[in-house]
């Protein structure tokens, strides 16, 4: 199955293309946290791996948690991409692609994946990893700063976007995390992965200027 993968949970944005889960092509923007050049990316990796967009079965991306700005932007291509040529979706978690991404670096053990939440907190997953392979021992929630202080002052290893180890999510890993899965999903059911409670508060009626 041709993949088009797109990761734009972080400031490093990319794209990349697989088939059965073997990558093809990856194009790597570094944003700064800003807009991401899609469409460029995405022709970049077709021309490279010399696949047309009609080649392209399915699209998976990163829904973080992370830059929700980003995310949502993969989305709506993806999203696109469904109404423009009936290919299949699939959301993967960014935070399972860091831990992935630390598995091919050879770091090993018990492993902490730390995302920026803003507001002070972190997004935080536990994984155990070995040569083996890779498990998750501590799903992921929200914690304040000083848990993350807490973790490194005991000498966990922590990784992520802005950790001393530095790990990104990446599309290909990405690809690769999708490889063989078949619970695909309609684009109006990907949501970005966002653990805070949404709140809204009801505005007050406007007074009338006769009254």
């Amino acid at each position: 199955m041709m993949i088009l993968a797109l990761e734009f949970s972080s400031e490093r944005r990319s794209v990349a293309l697989a088939r059965n889960g073997i990558v093809l092509s990856e194009a790597v923007e570094q944003t700064g946290g800003r807009g991401t050049n899609a469409l460029g990316l995405i022709e970049k990796v077709l021309a490279d791996a010399n696949v047309l967009r009609e080649e392209v079965e399915g699209v998976v991306i990163g829904l973080g948690p992370g830059s929700y700005t980003g995310i949502r932007a993969a989305i709506a291509v993806a999203q696109g991409w469904q109404l423009a040529r009936g290919v299949k979706l699939l959301g993967v978690s960014s935070a399972e692609s860091i831990a992935a991404h630390a598995s091919a670096e050879k770091i090993s053990g018990r492993v902490n994946v730390v995302i920026d939440a803003q507001r002070g907190e972190f997004y935080l997953a536990t994984w155990e990893i070995s040569p083996d392979g890779r498990r998750e021992i501590s799903p992921l929630k929200i914690v304040a700063g000083t848990a993350v202080e807490l973790l490194k002052s005991a000498g966990e290893i922590c990784v992520g976007p802005d950790q001393e180890k530095q790990i990104f999510p990446s599309a290909a890993l990405v690809a690769s995390l999708a490889s063989g899965r078949t619970d695909f999903t309609v684009g109006e059911k990907l949501e970005p992965i966002y653990l805070r409670e949404t709140n809204f508060v009801k505005a007050l009626p406007s007074k009338s200027p006769l009254a």
